[in-house]
């Protein structure tokens, strides 16, 4: 198990075995997700949106964007109290 040290102004120095195992570096953004109470995962935020394509597979029907702009407003109308 790899260990670090918090410093008193809130920082840790990212052990090189995890930087590389992550793929970052200097100047990288590394963001915390809580998987449980009290337990966190690490996760590099390096990737470009054009990595994530494909990620998330074909949606099951397209809209249009005045479809889109359609059901913004009705579920705006919605949470407004206002009728659909």
């Amino acid at each position: 198990m790899t260990t670090a040290i918090l410093t008193t102004r809130g920082q840790i120095t990212i052990p090189v075995a995890i930087r590389e195992a992550l793929g970052i570096a200097a100047g990288d953004r590394v963001e915390f997700v809580e998987i449980a109470s009290g337990r966190y995962e690490i996760i590099a935020a390096t990737r470009s949106i054009t990595a994530m394509k494909g990620m998330f597979g074909k949606p099951a029907r397209s809209m249009s964007i005045e479809g889109m702009n359609r059901v913004i407003m009705r579920q705006g109308a919605s949470a407004n109290g206002e009728a659909k």
